[in-house]
């Protein structure tokens, strides 16, 4: 185990033998930190925090530390970070709160920039990109693969679905379709299938091209959005990526950006 010096960590913090603590870091109660992950200096985190294996965590951010909810009492709540994720400088994630399950959560392989806020009881999946300055609040959902560009504001209870791409600048008060690129300039709009982002990820043209004929049918075709759902199963193949955006959009309360 690497312990810098100068780092303060508190006896009933589990740290694991092959992980490294930087210069200045501060390492609280109830915190678990995972095989091989590093803090490189002046990170301060609070528990109750697990951190898997392989992070990488950047001066000046803060995890696991009390959330900005008034509602928030004290309650024994909790953060989880998984494996193989970077958290870049001044970071912010805080736990969770008892009127949200009691846990903030990212998985594995995330990418978080600089100035990423994640409040309380968010849920981030795996594989996400997360651009500078990116602001969550609370209860927001951001599943596999979705990429958030920088200084996008994302309302509280949101969803952000899989392989999703929000442009930079965004405010997004609804749910996100997967696969979409979704961007606003003074209204959040869909343009279409992201399909860079899925060829990346092997998805073929087999897939892409009914996921493009179904947003064009929800969105250009001058339909509202039971017309739009009836032409999509009339017309189209039942892939499965255009039944995930079909089940998504019938679990969305909040509506969803079109």
């Amino acid at each position: 185990m690497a312990i810098h010096p100068t780092a303060i960590i508190d006896p009933d913090a589990d740290i694991s033998p092959e992980a490294e603590i930087g210069p200045y870091c501060i390492v609280g109660s109830g915190v678990t930190v995972g095989a091989r992950t590093r803090l490189l200096a002046h990170v301060y985190l609070e528990g109750k925090l697990t951190i898997g294996r392989e992070n990488l965590f950047y001066p000046y951010c803060s995890c696991g530390v009390t959330p900005q909810d008034k509602k928030y009492k004290g309650e024994p709540s909790e953060t989880r970070i998984g494996d193989g994720n970077t958290i870049r400088e001044f970071v912010t994630i805080h736990r969770g709160t008892e009127g949200g399950g009691m846990l903030t959560s990212i998985g594995d392989g995330n990418l978080l920039m600089a100035y990423v806020h994640v409040a309380h009881d968010v849920i981030i999946h795996n594989r996400t990109i997360l651009a500078n300055g990116v602001t969550f609040a609370g209860h927001v959902t951001v599943e596999d693969y979705a990429n958030v560009g920088g200084l996008c504001a994302i309302h509280q209870f949101c969803r952000i679905g899989r392989h999703a791409m929000v442009g930079s600048y965004s405010v997004i008060k609804q749910n996100v379709l997967p696969y979409s690129i979704t961007a606003s300039d003074h209204e959040a709009q869909v343009y279409g299938a992201n399909r860079i982002g899925l060829e990346r990820h092997g998805y073929d043209t087999e897939s892409i091209e009914p996921l493009q004929n179904a947003f064009r049918l929800l969105t250009r075709a001058n339909l509202n959005t039971s017309q739009a759902l009836a032409r999509i199963e009339e017309e189209l193949p039942r892939t499965d990526e255009v039944g995930e955006l079909l089940d998504f959009i019938r679990a969305s309360p909040r509506g969803f950006i079109k």
